[in-house]
């Protein structure tokens, strides 16, 4: 089942990523009962969409940007747009908001691969999207890891907010993302926005670090590991061949 998460001013842009989302401002004033029904319901049984609630008296910043006065205000929203507004919205809002978004997703999710290869470099042959990791949703992860990963290794980073050794491991992703940018690409997935990743890889403690190359896994361990040893996975990453079907494949070093 899908939770309802509580985002803030701080948070909503990590938490959201690039997954299609619902975002409801409320304090619940005003709240049609059909539409806070219908809202629970899709998302217990939706996981490709993100439903969240951002309480306007306690985010400014989000109220300012959405528009808010006082009464509530659904968004869809997908990754730096806002696909649709409906003030007050009624259940049927939902549904129509879940299918317009979905849709709009799909129509960008074949030129995603394509779209970050093509991004305008710095001047030192590296993209700008390479040289900070990246956030990766239950819907884009195929598209941007396994299947990106057969031009450029992919690390992949799995985390969550309340994990502390998670954030002694995000400044150590932010440093090799700009040191290896061109060769190697960092993701983040944050475990408890995406539970069918979470479920998929059987992730039972976090971080766990998985790296992916041709489009195979070829490493996964949980931990926070120092940097070095993170620099030399990375490494080892790039210079990793993948033979053909029939011979045995190198690893990197657990």
């Amino acid at each position: 089942m899908a939770q309802i998460l509580a985002l803030t001013d701080a948070n909503w842009q990590e938490k959201v990523g690039n997954q299609p989302a619902l975002l409801l401002l409320t304090t619940g004033e005003g709240l049609r009962g059909d539409f806070a029904t219908a809202f629970r319901k899709a998302a217990a049984e939706n996981q490709r969409v993100i439903f969240a609630q951002i309480d306007p008296s306690a985010n400014p910043i989000l109220v300012e940007k959405f528009g808010v006065l006082d009464k509530p205000v659904l968004v869809g929203w997908l990754g730096s747009e806002e696909v649709v507004r409906r003030v007050r919205p009624w259940g049927t809002d939902v549904v129509l908001t879940i299918e317009l978004l979905e849709k709009k997703y799909q129509e960008m999710l074949p030129a995603a691969p394509q779209t970050a290869a093509a991004l305008a470099t710095n001047g030192k042959g590296k993209t700008i999207m390479d040289s900070k990791p990246f956030v990766v949703t239950d819907m884009t992860f195929q598209a941007e890891v396994v299947d990106f990963s057969q031009d450029t290794p992919v690390l992949v980073d799995f985390w969550a907010e309340w994990c502390g050794p998670c954030k002694m491991v995000a400044p150590i992703m932010e440093k090799l993302a700009a040191e290896f940018a061109g060769q190697v690409r960092i993701a983040k997935v944050d475990t408890d926005s995406n539970p069918g990743l979470s479920q998929a890889f059987r992730i039972m403690s976090i971080p766990t670090i998985m790296a992916f190359k041709q489009g195979q896994l070829v490493f996964n361990q949980a931990g926070a590991f120092p940097e070095p040893a993170f620099r030399d996975l990375v490494q080892q990453l790039i210079a990793l061949k993948i033979p053909a079907q029939n011979e045995p494949a190198d690893q990197p070093n657990n």
